[in-house]
C-alpha cells in the first residue's frame, strides 16, 4: 500500500506483526514509525530495540531473533526496529523463516529500508506475514490526497486546485510539503478559519527555488520578457547573484535536455534520473514545446558564458545582461 493509506490501514486492522517500510522518501519512513510507536509501544525505553540491519550477518541475526521473541516489559508489543535490512535467503531460510511463517504475538517487527534489495537478498515484501509500504518518492496525486486528509483531519477544507498549488510550490517535496502544509493550518488555527484558499497558500508559501528556475525557463520559452524580470528579482531578493542564477539556469536546461533525452513512463525516467516524478512530468511538458535543439543550443550557451566568468573574460552581471540579451532575441 502506498503511506497516505497505512494511517487508515492502521486505524482498521490494528497492529501487524511485521511492517517493512521500503522507498528512498525518508519522510514516510520516519512518520510511519512514529506512528506505529505511538500506538503499540508502551514503554519507549524498556521496550524498544533498534538493530542496523547492515550488522546482521549469519549468527548475529540470533539477536534480532532473541529481541523481537522477548516478552514487553510493560506496553503491550516489543517494538523491534531493523534498519537497511537486506537478508540473504540462506540467513532468511537459517534464521527467519519460521518466525516469519509464525511471528510472536506479543512482538512487532519494524523494518525500515531506504531501498530494494540486491538480486540473492530474501523478498521479504511477498511473505504473507508481512505488510508492505511503500515510501518511495511519491506522485502528485498521492501528495494532493496526503494534502487533503490531513487538512481534513484537522478541520480545515481544502479543495484538489489548491492541493495541487501547494504540491507544485513544493515540488511535490513531502518534506517541505507537510512543513507548508502545518504552517497554513496554525494560520488558519489563528485566524478562524476553516477553509485554506489559493490565496492563502500564494501569500504564505514561497515557491521551491528549483520551481522558480522552472517558471523562469518557462518565461524564456514564451519570450516574457515582463515576467522573466519579475522572477529574477524574486530569486535576487532571496540570495541568488548573477553566477547563482545563470548556474541554477545551466542545470534546469540540462535536466530539459536530459528529460527529452530518456524514454519510458514519468516514473521509470524519474527513477532513471533520480528525480522527483512530479518534477519530471513538468519537465518534459516544457521539453515538448521547445524541442531537444533548441534546450540543447540554450544549455551550450549558458555553458560557455559561466565558462566566461569563471576566466575572467566578462564580469557576473555583464554575464547575466547577455544571457537575457540572447534569450530574448534568439528565433
Amino acid at each position: 500500500m502506498k503511506y497516505v493509506d497505512f494511517r487508515k490501514f492502521t486505524d482498521e486492522n490494528g497492529a501487524c506483526p511485521i511492517y517493512l517500510f521500503e522507498g528512498d522518501d525518508g519522510y514516510f519512513r520516519e512518520k510511519g514509525e512514529e506512528l506505529l510507536k505511538s500506538k503499540f509501544l508502551g514503554e519507549r525505553t524498556l521496550d524498544y530495540t533498534a538493530f542496523d540491519g547492515n550488522s546482521l550477518k549469519g549468527d548475529r541475526l540470533k539477536a534480532l531473533v532473541d529481541a523481537w521473541q522477548s516478552y514487553p516489559f510493560i506496553g503491550p508489543k516489543r517494538f523491534v526496529k531493523v534498519t537497511d535490512f537486506y537478508p540473504t535467503q540462506k540467513d532468511f531460510d537459517g534464521y527467519l523463516k519460521k518466525l516469519f511463517e509464525n511471528p510472536p504475538k506479543d512482538g512487532l517487527l519494524f523494518i525500515c529500508n531506504s531501498a530494494k534489495g540486491k538480486a540473492g537478498t530474501a523478498a521479504l515484501a511477498k511473505e504473507k506475514s508481512v505488510t508492505f509500504v511503500d515510501c518511495n518518492r511519491a506522485d502528485e496525486e498521492t501528495v494532493k490526497k496526503w494534502i487533503h486528509l490531513t487538512c481534513k483531519r484537522a478541520g480545515v477544507y481544502i479543495d484538489g486546485l489548491t492541493c495541487g498549488l501547494l504540491a507544485e510550490y513544493c515540488l511535490c517535496d513531502m518534506s517541505r510539503v507537510s512543513k507548508e502544509t502545518e504552517k497554513l493550518l496554525t494560520i488558519c488555527s489563528a485566524l478562524g478559519e476553516t477553509r485554506i484558499t489559493d490565496e492563502r497558500v500564494t501569500e504564505n508559501v514561497y515557491p521551491d527555488a528549483e520551481y522558480k528556475i522552472y517558471q523562469l525557463a518557462s518565461a524564456i520559452l514564451a519570450k516574457n520578457y515582463a515576467e522573466y524580470i519579475k522572477i529574477l528579482g524574486d530569486l535576487s531578493s532571496k540570495n541568488f547573484d548573477a553566477v547563482s542564477l545563470l548556474s541554477s539556469l545551466a542545470s534546469s536546461f540540462k535536466t530539459l535536455y536530459d528529460v527529452s533525452q530518456v524514454r519510458g513512463t514519468d516514473k521509470e525516467v524519474a527513477s532513471a534520473l533520480s528525480l522527483n516524478e512530479y518534477a519530471v512530468k513538468k519537465n518534459r511538458t516544457l521539453a515538448a514545446k521547445m524541442g531537444k535543439a533548441g534546450i540543447l543550443e540554450t544549455y551550450r550557451d549558458l555553458y560557455q558564458t559561466i565558462s566566461q566568468i569563471k576566466c575572467g573574460e566578462i564580469t557576473p552581471q555583464s554575464a547575466l545582461k547577455l544571457t537575457t540579451a540572447r534569450l530574448f532575441t534568439a528565433k
